[in-house]
């Protein structure tokens, strides 16, 4: 094949178009293969990090299934292993390159197999051209901008034969109709904006997504409807911080706003987002989840850390007393609502004092459940460089207090359920009983009960029987 002459024809067409013609030009390669060797060929997409990544997974993966691949769980029987990476703490990375090693010996088993990675952690040069050196046998190599060109990508290595690396800096194109495969077919995430511009000292995030752009509204309440046409009954909108969403528009547009339109969606029946910054969470926001059943009765409010010494220093621009007053002015609006958090320990000269604050939060707020996190140095963020790095004891000691005071704190405020009936999205056969099914209720929390597979994808009411600490044991009703 010509691939000069492939990619000029392709230069023509607009960017969907320009990527459906890769598909087709995959798919004839792929069939081909398949041919050849009578048998499939088949597909493993692993994902690392968000429900941001996740969402980028099942597109991956629906380009993958386009072009003729079968979907495994199964790394070590795929032909194409695509991993997903993320870069927000040290252990991702170390993990990835774990699985890497020992991808190695399975491709020279299997000469038909390709590896790609993409992702957050190919956004760092250092990470790029360490797997170029050390790791040859990776094929394909792009980043979190490019999600979209996955097929053209693999084009090029199908016809040149050699590692294709492609990392953009930013882009302005959003390329959100090409094919999907979801992992439920009831619920799914919606990206309705990309990149931050927020900067927390900590985070790596704004170097690796670029800058914040949101999408029209009118495109995501189309890709709404088409999801519910298709049987999604629950919607998870998806932005590093969704208050943001509109403010690169060329028209004043709030996500209050984007919420209001969505819920006018005839057969979507649950709407959640992810995730909210608490330095600008509007009344309007409060109101519009207050006043808007469809819209879950949980909010995810990350916290971080409860000194506002500290607070100051990770760039979050909020103190411990106005986190704690908008979880007040939340709380009287929704009385009910259920409010989880995400805590970090051990950031650079975080003294006992500050450690302390944090647990008198998580004490006052009374959260559902909290995502904790010991801190990790990310390389070209601002706390990499700070000083007064907390000793690796110290911090392993006060993440073990944290636990346990987290578990202590939401065990018995959400044994506030204890008796009632509730209505649960049911999501999928227990892990651990398969006569179980285990579904999630509007404020998220999950309960487990008796019951077979035909209720999966059904909005069913459940009477909770017993709290057994983040989650119920019920009785459908």
């Amino acid at each position: 094949m010509d691939i000069n002459k492939d990619n000029k024809v392709g230069e023509s067409k607009g960017a969907l178009e320009r990527q459906l013609y890769f598909i087709e030009k995959c798919r004839e390669y792929i069939k081909n293969i398949t041919e050849e060797i009578g048998r499939p060929l088949y597909a493993c997409v692993q994902t690392f990090g968000c429900q941001m990544n996740a969402r980028d997974s099942e597109k991956l993966l629906g380009i993958l299934k386009e072009i003729g691949y079968q979907e495994t769980d199964k790394e070590e029987e795929a032909d194409f292993v695509l991993y997903n990476t993320c870069t927000v703490r040290e252990n991702a990375n170390l993990r990835v390159y774990g699985r890497l090693g020992q991808l190695r010996n399975v491709k020279k088993k299997n000469p038909y197999m390709l590896i790609a990675m993409c992702g957050c952690m190919m956004q760092e040069p250092d990470v790029v051209e360490k797997i170029r050196k050390s790791y040859k046998f990776v094929d394909v190599i792009f980043g979190t901008f490019n999600i979209f060109q996955l097929a053209e990508l693999m084009y090029n290595r199908f016809t040149s034969g050699s590692q294709v690396i492609d990392i953009w800096d930013n882009t302005k194109e959003v390329v959100e109709e090409l094919p999907t495969s979801r992992k439920y077919p009831f619920k799914s995430g919606v990206n309705i904006m990309y990149g931050c511009n927020n900067f927390c000292t900590y985070c790596i995030v704004p170097y690796v997504r670029g800058r914040e752009k949101s999408r029209e509204p009118k495109e995501i309440v189309r890709e709404i409807e088409k999801l519910v046409s298709d049987g999604v009954k629950e919607v998870m909108l998806l932005g590093q911080n969704v208050n943001s969403y509109g403010k690169t528009l060329d028209y004043e547009f709030t996500f209050a706003q984007l919420l209001g339109e969505i819920a006018k969606i005839e057969g979507l029946e649950r709407i959640r987002f992810m995730t909210p910054h608490p330095k600008d969470l509007s009344d309007e926001l409060i109101y519009a989840i207050r006043d808007n059943s469809k819209v879950c009765n949980h909010i995810h409010l990350p916290l971080q850390s409860g000194s506002s010494r500290l607070l100051k220093l990770m760039n979050r621009n909020y103190t411990k007393e106005q986190y704690l007053s908008l979880v007040d002015k939340i709380r009287k609006e929704i009385p009910d609502i259920s409010i989880t958090t995400d805590i970090i320990v051990g950031f650079p000269g975080e003294t006992e004092e500050d450690f302390q604050d944090t647990l008198d939060v998580v004490r006052t707020a009374k959260y559902d459940s909290a995502y904790t996190f010991i801190y990790s140095k990310r390389t070209g963020t601002p706390a990499a460089k700070m000083e007064n790095q907390v000793p690796e004891d110290i911090v392993k000691d006060r993440f073990n207090r944290l636990l346990e005071t987290v578990s202590q704190v939401s065990h018995s405020h959400i044994k506030r359920y204890e008796g009632k009936e509730l209505d649960v999205l049911v999501e999928d056969v227990d892990d651990h009983d398969a006569s179980y099914v285990t579904g999630r209720m509007t404020n998220n929390i999950l309960v487990h009960f008796k019951a077979d597979r035909s209720v999966i994808g059904k909005v069913v009411k459940v009477h909770l029987d017993e709290c057994k600490g983040f989650y119920y044991m019920g009785t459908i009703v």
